[in-house]
């Protein structure tokens, strides 16, 4: 219990400092880039003088150190923002507002955007990480215990064929077969359940090489540590030897993999993936605020991103000492 308090309050002091380093970096690069959000919220017509205006009320003319503590101030209150772009409804009011610029009340709230966007980005990263686990388990495992055989070539190939494709093309070439040419399934937007085959697809094809990899090189080399072989000529069979020793011996090296590696990857594809396909998720609010520089909504995700890698990584070092005590983190 000791171990595990220390633990804990160790590691969130420092995720704590590593989420405000994120958050500061993002902060002020959006602010030193090239372009001023306030010629897309005001429109092209806009007169400088109103222009100067409404960067004042927003508060975007103070130094930078001085909007990054107000903004802190405004989140430790549980405000995250308004968004400069999208109203209440849903649309955008960038370029249509008036000189004074859309009130807060009219503008959406960030917290708001996240929340209706957050369910569609969960479903599609459950389906996709579920279909690539389908694949990648049984055949990473079979490659590992069976690693001088065809199993072993069949996950090489594989994974050297899946990781060299490009999501971009996938999606598209999906999007060709699957749907404009065929008709059999959905892929752009979101109304119903199909509308997430494909893109799960997509996600599956970019993780899957990755799980195969390290689940086989996991399970092989613990398959060819001296126990395995002690086991069984101890009269353990196989069976039990490769589910009660070998996976629970790989699970620390798996652990690390998928904490650090697989959900930074995840996070990334589903970026890319849900912008494709024009799916309704944090991905595509992200890309879109971009585009329009909507500060507010870029500042959360990224906040929440980096927050979510932070607390990821902790269960999973947490996970991975109480698997193996003579780990220390």
């Amino acid at each position: 219990m000791a171990f595990a308090l220390e633990f804990f309050l160790r590691r969130i002091s420092q995720g704590v400092l590593i989420v405000l380093a994120v958050a500061f970096v993002i902060f002020t690069l959006l602010r030193i880039a090239p372009g001023d959000p306030i010629r897309i919220i005001l429109g092209p017509m806009a007169t400088p003088s109103a222009m100067e205006e409404t960067a004042e009320r927003l508060g975007l003319r103070d130094p930078i150190p001085m909007q990054f503590l107000r903004y802190l101030g405004d989140i430790a209150r549980g405000d995250f923002g308004n968004s400069f772009i999208r109203g209440k409804q849903g649309g955008t009011t960038g370029g249509s507002q008036d000189a004074a610029g859309s009130p807060p009340v009219e503008r959406a709230a960030v917290i708001e955007l996240i929340a209706r966007a957050l369910p569609y980005t969960l479903l599609l990263a459950a389906c996709g990480f579920l279909l690539a686990c389908l694949v990648s388990i049984p055949l990473g495992i079979l490659a590992g215990v069976r690693n001088s055989g065809w199993p072993q070539k069949v996950a090489l190939y594989l994974s050297s064929f899946l990781v060299s494709l490009p999501n971009v093309w996938v999606g598209i070439v999906l999007i060709y077969l699957l749907s404009a040419r065929t008709g059999w399934l959905p892929a752009i937007g979101y109304q119903h359940i199909g509308y997430v085959i494909i893109p799960a697809i997509v996600v599956a094809v970019e993780l899957a090489p990755v799980m195969i990899r390290s689940i086989s090189v996991a399970v092989a080399t613990n398959v060819q540590d001296p126990f395995y072989e002690i086991g069984q000529v101890r009269g353990l069979s196989a069976r039990i030897m490769l589910f009660h020793h070998v996976l629970r011996n790989a699970a620390v090296p798996l652990l690390n993999s998928f904490g650090a590696q697989m959900i930074g990857m995840l996070l990334g594809g589903l970026f890319v993936v849900e912008y494709i396909f024009s799916f309704p998720g944090i991905g595509l609010l992200t890309i879109n605020a971009v585009f329009q520089r909507d500060f507010p909504v870029i500042q959360t995700v990224a906040i929440f991103a980096s927050t979510v890698l932070v607390f990821i990584n902790i269960a999973v070092d947490f996970a991975s000492t109480t698997i193996d005590r003579r780990l220390k983190f």
